[in-house]
């Protein structure tokens, strides 16, 4: 007869303690890794609705060279994070039709809004509109600026936050961050402060 201690099926179960301690380290690592992926993910999103923007603009300018005409994007509703629109404004022939889209005009293409916790805001110089011209200069030099702004407070925190800078060749520029604090800077160094008011 054979003793326990020689018995070839010897127990392989977890113990309860062993159980719970386990369960204690992988909530201890869930806990460490789910901000970092929360803001990893919504970094991410920042950057594409970013990138989106920076298409919309350069897909503008090389219509209008493309096709030698003025090239207008517009905001659809109250602020440009409602969605925007991208027309060939053929029609320029007096004011009121000048950077509007009218039964004359080429619509190109026309983009939904962003996520409601996001805001783009242009400055003074593209408060309604930004335009190329045939040459693919822009209407006038100016800047962008989206924020992802989940907690509302319309202030931009690191990493939260993109610059974008229209020259007045049409060229579009990301702000940069020089002094690596998340928040990028205007050409002149200075950091964007709101999300909601004209970056300048």
């Amino acid at each position: 007869m054979l003793s326990m201690q020689n018995s070839p099926y010897i127990s392989s179960a977890y113990t309860l303690i062993e159980l719970l301690i386990s369960l204690i380290i992988v909530a201890i690592l869930l806990s460490l890794v789910i901000p970092s992926f929360s803001t990893f993910i919504s970094s991410n999103r920042l950057t594409s609705y970013a990138n989106q923007w920076i298409t919309t603009l350069n897909y503008a300018r090389s219509e209008a060279i493309k096709r030698n005409q003025q090239v207008v994007v517009r905001k659809l509703s109250l602020n440009w994070e409602q969605g925007w629109q991208v027309f060939v404004d053929i029609d320029r022939s007096i004011a009121a039709r000048q950077n509007v889209l009218d039964s004359n005009d080429i619509l190109l293409r026309v983009y939904a809004s962003l996520p409601l916790d996001f805001t783009l805001r242009g400055n003074q110089n593209f408060t309604n509109f930004i335009r190329y011209k045939p040459n693919g200069a822009s209407s006038s030099f100016g800047s962008f600026v989206i924020c992802d702004n989940q907690d509302g407070n319309n202030i931009p925190e690191p990493y939260t936050a993109k610059l974008m800078t229209v020259n007045a060749a049409g060229r579009v520029h990301l702000g940069i961050d020089a002094n690596k604090n998340g928040i990028p800077e205007r050409d002149d160094g200075s950091e964007i402060v709101s999300c909601t008011v004209s970056p300048f």
